[in-house]
């Protein structure tokens, strides 16, 4: 006899499922043992008067044609009918992780499979959906959305907002009536509306508070709903946005969605962001080799395109020389790129500006023990290249109407097969002629118009892009890619699949970078965050700040460099080996341990740390001057308070403090505590000034 309720279990989670009429979640968090024989009988909701005469729950697919009045799960149509199909589960596969779900509508003709699974480590869900055309005519697809409810007692959210050189900044919503809604047409993952959201209790923070964290793996155009109906119900939802026309079905062909990641925490903020990443580690990064991550330096901000190679081996030397272990060309090694308005798609060496061609510099690179790596931008297009005035057909657009440029660029269309050969072709020679352990790929503008034989084209095009960085990889598999994206414009968990690291963003600043990479570490791990040491004057913002603050904002992230060595002072460089020699010293813990964030008494500080079972590394930022004279004792949660620590400082500002007479007695000398007086009583620490940092080490000790 097939099952009415499934039960769903991992370490720290359960999630229970009503079967039919179709799936409906009935309990998502926190682990409760076996069922009880009276659960629907006691989950069995009254109806309200002046409503429909039965109960209409949120389902995994939410139908219109079933009377659910809030935003469906589906929506499309054959031929003007078939718009609000009916689904019932016909057919369930279970295990003790997973639960897939074979949903049919025979008037419709539709078919529909559902699949969810509880991660049994992490405790992180998955969703996905399959919708079958099962009619000889075709069924035009409109949206396919993966839609997961939440308790009521969940009455706040945290959404994300951004720009370029502005990314995964935060913001506080009430989650009491109507609801919020995003949505991103720009073709990628985008600056501006990243792909996750989270809700929670009221006033959850980083280490309080029951929690849903929810992320949508997809690089392409989406949209993420959370809506509280009248009823007092909430769901989350959230899915691919098609454009018009977009996804048409034929007979027996089907559309998957992307993949809904979502976690449950009793711990606040820190507990999902924590579940986030084991799920990345374990699941999702793939690097080709278990080696520690390499110190990047890039030369984009240190020459921009002035190419000379003599002067560029200078630079590797002196990388070499600060302990870089990864040294990257950026943009303006290709034939006929002196500026970004010319030569994108003419993939192969300028000889004017390298008449020895590349081995030399390549040789010398590893030559000085690193690595050496490239700066590709393969699915654009400018209108001053070779490649455009023989093939202006593979631009991807709408024939007959003109498009805006974007950084003086056009995209390529992906699916038109001559064009996705070049592409494969021209980046596979690179990587097959020169030694090459490192590309930086990036994609510098947004979609417009973006159209195959005229269709609206997004969904096949990220596909598409799918596919060359896989095809790359089987050809390549020693080489690591990064997704950068003008920055962070191109971060999910899906291209993560495909990648190594991400560029964070284009912004240098340290102090702007505090946030953003705050904002990342609720879904991302440390070791896939690129972190540069800019120059002293940032580029993008123009504020200048201390080696201090930079080099501490840099170390707790995948480590590199975003400057000239050459021009740089001694004074300058010996502080880049400093922190490059201090990155190194920690990067074990960095890229392996259990991140987490502190709720501050002071606003104005960052407080942010990693911890395995013998250490935690515990960064301390001052990002404005400080909210009180004297700073709150600084009381760590993630400590064993059956053991000791040696407290000791790594890392601070240097000594001319203007804020303190004098330092706190333990500054010179490490100190030994108990992890209850570092959880319950806390420690003094100095007053920092604005746009500053310290790192602490607590170490466990024998008593």
């Amino acid at each position: 006899m097939e099952k009415s309720l499934i039960h769903l279990q991992s370490s720290h989670a359960s999630l229970v499922i009503k079967v039919h009429p179709v799936p409906q979640i009935i309990h998502w968090g926190a682990p409760i043992g076996d069922l009880d024989a009276d659960l629907l009988a006691a989950i069995q909701r009254p109806v309200a008067q002046a409503r429909l005469d039965v109960n209409v729950p949120i389902s995994l697919c939410p139908e219109l044609g079933r009377g659910y009045f809030n935003a469906p799960g589906i929506e499309g149509q054959r031929q003007g009918c078939d718009w609000a199909p009916v689904f019932t589960t016909k057919k369930v596969d279970c295990t003790q992780h997973t639960a897939i779900f074979y949903l049919e509508d025979p008037l419709a003709a539709l078919g529909l499979k559902i699949s969810i699974t509880l991660d049994a480590q992490s405790d992180v869900l998955q969703e996905q959906m399959t919708l079958t055309n099962l009619h000889k005519d075709t069924y035009q697809l409109d949206k396919l959305a993966l839609t997961l409810p939440v308790p009521r007692h969940m009455t706040e959210l945290m959404t994300f907002h951004g720009r370029w050189c502005y990314e995964f900044h935060t913001q506080r919503l009430p989650f009491q009536h109507g609801g919020f809604i995003q949505e991103n047409r720009r073709g990628r993952t985008s600056h501006e509306n990243f792909p996750g959201l989270f809700a929670g209790t009221q006033a959850f923070s980083e280490e309080t508070g029951q929690v849903y964290g929810f992320h949508l793996g997809w690089s392409g155009n989406h949209q993420l709903r959370a809506e509280v109906k009248s009823d007092g119900d909430r769901f989350v939802q959230a899915g691919e946005l098609l454009l018009k026309g977009e996804m048409p079905l034929q007979s027996g062909e089907s559309y998957t969605t992307p993949t809904l990641y979502a976690c449950y925490s009793d711990s606040g903020l820190n507990g999902c962001s924590q579940r986030f990443q084991h799920f990345v580690r374990q699941n999702i990064l793939h690097f080709p080799t278990n080696k520690p991550r390499p110190v990047h330096l890039n030369t984009w901000e240190g020459i921009y395109f002035d190419h000379d190679p003599d002067y560029i081996m200078r630079m590797a030397t002196e990388s070499a020389k600060m302990g870089v272990e990864r040294f990257i060309i950026d943009d303006g090694w290709f034939e006929g790129r002196n500026d970004d308005f010319a030569a994108l798609g003419d993939w192969y060496l300028d000889k004017k500006k390298y008449p020895q061609g590349l081995t030399p510099v390549v040789q010398h690179v590893l030559d000085q023990g690193m690595e050496f790596g490239i700066w590709v931008e393969p699915e654009m297009i400018n209108e001053d290249s070779h490649l455009y005035r023989a093939h202006p057909e593979w631009v991807l657009g709408i024939a007959g109407y003109d498009q805006p440029t974007g950084r003086h660029q056009y995209l390529l269309d992906l699916q038109n097969p001559d064009c996705f050969a070049y592409l494969l072709e021209k980046i596979d020679a690179i990587l097959s002629d020169f030694e090459v352990s490192y590309v930086k790929w990036d994609m510098n503008r947004e979609m417009v118009q973006p159209a195959h034989n005229g269709q609206a084209a997004v969904h096949h095009h990220v596909k598409q892009l799918y596919k060359l960085f896989e095809l790359l990889e089987e050809k390549h598999p020693q080489v690591e890619f990064e997704s950068c994206a003008s920055g962070g414009g191109r971060i999910d968990f899906e291209i993560l699949k495909r990648t190594h690291r991400f560029w964070a963003s284009d912004c240098n600043d340290a102090l702007e970078r505090q946030a953003i990479q705050r904002g990342m570490s609720y879904f991302f791990p440390p070791e896939v965050m690129g972190a540069h040491i800019g120059a002293f004057e940032s580029h993008s913002t123009r504020r200048m700040h201390h080696f201090n603050m930079r080099g501490v904002t840099a170390l707790c992230g995948h480590m590199g460099v975003e400057l000239d060595p050459v021009k740089e002072s001694a004074t300058e460089k010996q502080a880049v080996t400093h922190y490059i020699n201090l990155h190194k010293q920690y990067r074990h813990l960095l890229h392996s341990g259990t991140g987490f964030r502190l709720d501050c008494p002071d606003h104005c500080q960052n407080i942010y740390g990693v911890k395995n079972d013998q250490e935690i590394l515990l960064s301390v930022c001052q990002l404005k001057m400080p909210e009180y004279a004297l700073p709150a004792p600084l009381r760590i949660p993630d400590v064993d308070i059956n053991a000791t620590y040696k407290v000791q400082i790594v890392e601070a500002p240097e000594a001319s403090f203007q804020l303190m007479k004098s330092r706190v007695d333990w500054w010179e000398n490490e100190v030994i505590l108990s992890g209850a007086s570092l959880k319950y009583i806390g420690l003094s620490v100095p007053i920092l000034d604005p746009e500053s940092a310290l790192i602490l080490s607590l170490c466990k000790t024998s008593k």
